[in-house]
């Protein structure tokens, strides 16, 4: 783990479980002083392991029923654009490289099958997306991007 120390890592779970968390709480919860806290929290930042603070939200309860997985083919050169272009898209949660038969996966959040239906069309206008294979999330079993380090 790129140079992480046991505090860096401490530190690092414990935003993970509620980045409100001042640094003064941060400090008793680890015994540590709030200095060593803060030192570890803004070289964090520094080093870019540390990019941001957010929240997480209940997808369904704002009307965002359909998850939508969109597998993407695009010619070879154009890869990178059309990651990026995609990328700007308020709907998309992320996009992947993948390996395989299609270039990109694409995971996005939509309020209806209308406002996913011109997502697809307007990825299938880009000039240099061949196809695009597009599934439909049933359920979301897990969804959440933390990991105990």
């Amino acid at each position: 783990m790129e140079n992480l120390d046991d505090i860096d890592v401490r530190i690092l779970n414990l935003l993970q479980e509620n980045s409100w968390l001042s640094y003064n709480k941060i400090a008793m919860k680890l015994r540590l002083s709030v200095g060593t806290v803060f030192n570890h929290v803004k070289n964090l930042q520094k080093r870019g392991v540390l990019q941001g603070y957010t929240v997480i939200l209940d997808w369904t309860k704002l009307g965002y029923s359909l998850t939508a997985l969109v597998l993407v083919q695009t010619e070879g050169k154009h890869i990178m654009e059309v990651e990026t272009e995609i990328a700007k898209t308020p709907n998309v949660i992320a996009v992947y490289d993948i390996t395989g038969d299609y270039d990109n996966v694409v995971i996005s959040k939509f309020k209806n099958r209308n406002s996913l239906n011109v997502f697809i069309k307007g990825l299938l206008a880009m000039p240099s997306v061949r196809r695009t294979v597009t599934n439909v999330a049933f359920s979301a079993v897990k969804e959440d991007f933390r990991i105990k380090l």
